[in-house]
């Protein structure tokens, strides 16, 4: 079972191809706000790098966010006109778990937070279990003294990964001892080997069926309320 993987919830976009074992086609560039016209180059040059062609794919597994509005729709619209047009199921998961996965061998309790931008962040926590890592909070979308905030009422070793995490590491660390490491963006990599383990239980949906995790109302609706308001 061989599984395509498409990552552009954020200003990196990610294709991976994979199955039992592991990666095998990994393409990654982080370039500003070119998803469109980067993703299916993106996927070509994968299938050429691994040796497959796109027919071979069995599921394609997507980030449905939270992240960049225009990046989400992105990746979302691609992976699912390949699987219409294959007939085959996709697998969604958040930007969230993958950049939490990678750490999961930590003691800590690990918070990805992705940049959502106008001073905002969106952001979870994860802790290690058996076999992997686990959600422990919703997640949310706030002002970085929020999540100060809910690291301080739990008072525990923290993890936090993430661009939101970079970008506002002195804001962070004055409210909140903690460490800041990890993966700056979600990748595909993991996007895939979490799909596999899905895949193999058929915990999958239909392209139809595949909704992005927005949090957050999009900019443009937002600003539309702000007018009536006014």
């Amino acid at each position: 079972m061989l599984i395509l993987g498409i990552e552009t919830a954020t200003e990196r976009v990610s294709v991976a191809i994979g199955g039992h074992e592991g990666v095998i086609g990994l393409f990654e560039i982080t370039k500003g706000r070119r998803h469109a016209e980067t993703l299916v180059p993106a996927i070509e040059f994968t299938c050429q790098q691994a040796g497959i062609d796109l027919d071979e794919i069995s599921v394609v597994a997507v980030d449905v966010g939270p992240g960049l509005f225009t990046g989400m729709r992105v990746g979302l619209a691609a992976g699912k006109a390949v699987a219409q047009a294959l007939r085959i199921p996709m697998i969604g998961i958040t930007s969230l778990d993958l950049l939490a996965f990678p750490s999961r061998h930590t003691d800590r309790v690990v918070v990805p937070v992705i940049d959502a931008r106008k001073g905002e962040v969106f952001y979870s926590m994860y802790r290690q279990v058996p076999g992997g890592i686990q959600q422990i909070a919703d997640p949310q979308v706030g002002p970085v003294d929020e999540l100060v905030a809910d690291l301080m009422a739990r008072n525990q070793d923290v993890l936090c990964v993430g661009d939101g995490a970079r970008r506002y590491s002195e804001e962070i660390l004055d409210g909140y001892r903690c460490e800041i490491g990890g993966d700056a963006f979600p990748s595909a990599s993991p996007l895939v080997e979490l799909a596999h383990s899905r895949a193999l239980r058929e915990e999958w949906v239909q392209a139809r069926e595949i909704e992005p995790v927005y949090l957050r109302a999009p900019d443009a609706l937002i600003n539309w309320k702000t007018r009536a308001a006014r």
